[in-house]
């Protein structure tokens, strides 16, 4: 007699068993990687390049520390009392906060409305050109942009005295970064024409995001360009108004570049930022404790706006 024949298994059976648990699908996904397995290597970089030198900084703006020579001592808090009495911190610090007010209005309303003036043109080919236009300065590297303007603002070849003297206006003609009232204020000047085009690229963008139906209605209901403008763009990129709010009062803040280039702080410490003093006081004078207690004082008003700008921007985010 022949053996009887085996028969396969029910193709039902197979799936079942490549789908139990001990299965191939159960060993696929028991071989799943975690969620942790990914967060771990960024907090590892976050962890040794962000929050523990941010640490140190706290550590060393306590002590008098000679990064040259080696030496360093516990002084307590003598950096940062020395800080509140040095008149040279608070015209930084004024310089600063100038430097923000200016920067709010231009690179946050200023270019919102440009955006919105723009946008509102029926010629894209206009609005492709102008988008362009007013980007250019932005591609312009900080370092590039204060050496041109060095030369924009020179007492006897510039072209803004030139100009000045050629519309009859010769009385106005100065040093511009030659005289403590207005070298920071030339410096302020040129950071807004480089950085205009970028703000007002970015509300460009959050005004195309903007459904054109609600426009066509509040057109339809008799509502001008001004209402328009302010009962339904301003309100539908507030989002990212706050964010550039955060990104222009940081920068505010950190300015340091075009400082660096045009005037060096100078003349007599008049156009000094918080982070040229720093560096100054650092690099140029070895007083790395003190430098120190300074990154400390930007570090905590920078995180302060970010915190106060995130909580309103939450309390108020747009939902479509």
């Amino acid at each position: 007699m022949s053996a009887p024949l085996q028969t396969a298994p029910s193709s039902t059976a197979a799936a079942a068993s490549l789908l139990s648990p001990t299965g191939a699908a159960g060993v696929r996904r028991q071989r799943r990687p975690r969620g942790w397995v990914w967060v771990v290597p960024a907090l590892l970089v976050l962890g040794v390049f962000v929050y523990l030198p941010l640490l140190q900084n706290l550590q060393y703006s306590v002590m008098k520390w000679d990064i040259y020579g080696g030496g360093s001592s516990f002084i307590g808090l003598a950096n940062y009392e020395k800080l509140a009495g040095d008149p040279v911190f608070w015209r930084a610090l004024a310089n600063n906060v100038a430097y923000a007010a200016v920067s709010l209005l231009c690179q946050v309303f200023g270019a919102l409305l440009l955006a919105a003036l723009v946008e509102s043109m029926r010629s894209e080919r206009w609005r492709r050109a102008l988008r362009a236009i007013y980007f250019v300065p932005s591609a312009i590297s900080l370092t590039v942009a204060g050496l041109l303007f060095y030369f924009v603002y020179e007492p006897e070849l510039g072209i803004l005295n030139a100009f000045l003297r050629g519309v009859g206006l010769e009385s106005l003609t100065q040093a511009w970064l030659g005289q403590e009232g207005t070298a920071i204020w030339a410096v302020i000047a040129m950071s807004q024409w480089q950085g205009f085009g970028y703000s007002t690229l970015l509300f460009a963008i959050a005004i195309q995001r903007i459904p054109q139906d609600l426009y066509d209605a509040a057109s339809l209901d008799g509502i001008g360009p001004v209402r328009r403008f302010l009962q339904v763009t301003v309100p539908l990129t507030r989002e990212m108004t706050g964010l550039m709010i955060i990104v222009t009062l940081s920068g505010a803040f950190q300015v340091f570049n075009e400082v660096m280039v045009m005037t060096s702080g100078g003349p007599n410490n008049s156009s000094q930022v918080l982070v040229s003093w720093l560096y100054r006081m650092g690099f140029g004078r070895n007083d790395f404790g003190y430098a120190a207690a300074i990154a400390t004082v930007i570090f905590v008003l920078t995180l302060g706006v970010a915190l106060v700008q995130l909580a309103i921007t939450r309390k108020r985010r747009v939902e479509w």
